[in-house]
């Protein structure tokens, strides 16, 4: 994934967010990539594995959003931690939360795309990828 496309995911999460920048909303968006993620890849690579991809990619992120390091550190090393990280992600802003969820991503990306190939990693996560990238669906507004 080249830094254009952690822009686009960047940009993606901040739709989600809504027109109040939601943090909250943000945090389940990246949840949900995750748990796809895992649905993806845990029959390839099984879910320790999943889980090891995971917390690297934690580990490499925290080093340019460093609150990202907490969720990390409570986290147990065989486990994704998703609630962990979805806590943490609604603590930020907006704007950390796209960021940091944006870059979790990218790590996680160029870090498979490392063991496996870009090729086999972009058919793989193709489908996550092109759903996460179109738009939201619209929210009901009416009472």
């Amino acid at each position: 994934m080249e830094m254009l496309e952690q822009r686009q995911f960047e940009a993606a999460l901040m739709r989600r967010g809504g027109v109040d920048g939601d943090s909250a909303q943000i945090a389940s968006a990246v949840v949900s990539i995750w748990q796809e993620i895992a649905t993806c890849l845990s029959p390839i690579i099984g879910k320790g594995g999943v889980d090891a991809l995971y917390q690297r990619s934690l580990y490499l992120a925290g080093r340019t959003h460093p609150w990202l390091m907490t969720v990390h550190g409570r986290t147990h090393l065989a486990a994704m931690g998703l609630e962990a990280l979805k806590s943490t992600l609604a603590e930020q802003s907006s704007a950390n939360a796209a960021a940091g969820g944006a870059a979790l991503l990218h790590t996680f990306y160029a870090l498979l795309s490392s063991l496996i190939g870009a090729s086999l990693t972009e058919r793989v996560l193709y489908p996550i990828r092109i759903n996460f990238l179109s738009d939201p669906p619209e929210r009901n507004t009416l009472p």
